[in-house]
């Protein structure tokens, strides 16, 4: 295991994604959500540094459990927490945030979760770590890191309020 992001590089990737993210609200308000789990602590940083900026949005999380293609292969009981989207979703202009982009696959799970709340007038997607290797065709509109790695390495986020400790490690398959 390798340690490709500590502390202070995670802090990094979520400022940068923060002054990308307050660009963009100048042009209007906006919302931000997070996608459980960690994508939404991640968006809890960007919001709160948002807030610092005087940039102000709406904030919520989204849980996609029920959503995903892969329920089947993740438990037999899966851990189901609740969403908050305490605003209107229709019309709105919403930066879904995440911890790891991968397949792409989560991302579509999260727009068909969100979109039963009702129909955005856009969306955008943020992520801390971009890792490549996608089955669909989603890319994000805003990154903190990109890194390459192998299709069958994993990538293992830990955030703070998750997991006690900021840091992006890789497991190696080679």
């Amino acid at each position: 295991m390798s340690l490709l992001l500590d502390e202070v590089a995670i802090g990094e990737a979520v400022a940068s994604l923060v002054e990308e993210i307050s660009a963009v609200a100048q042009h209007g308000r906006i919302a931000i959500v997070g996608v459980r789990s960690r994508g939404d602590e991640v968006a809890e940083r960007v919001s709160a540094a948002l807030l610092e900026k005087k940039v102000e949005h709406d904030y919520g999380v989204l849980d996609i459990s029920l959503y995903r293609d892969d329920l089947s292969h993740l438990a037999e009981n899966p851990k189901l927490q609740s969403s908050d989207i305490p605003f209107q979703v229709d019309g709105a202009h919403i930066v879904l945030i995440d911890d790891v982009l991968f397949t792409g696959r989560t991302i579509r799970a999260a727009l068909d979760a969100l979109t039963d709340y009702g129909r955005p007038a856009r969306i955008q997607l943020a992520v801390l770590v971009d890792r490549g290797h996608r089955e669909i065709p989603i890319q994000p509109d805003f990154q903190g890191v990109s890194l390459e790695t192998a299709r069958m390495d994993h990538v293992i986020v830990q955030l703070k309020k998750t997991d006690g400790r900021d840091a992006v490690e890789l497991v190696s398959t080679s």
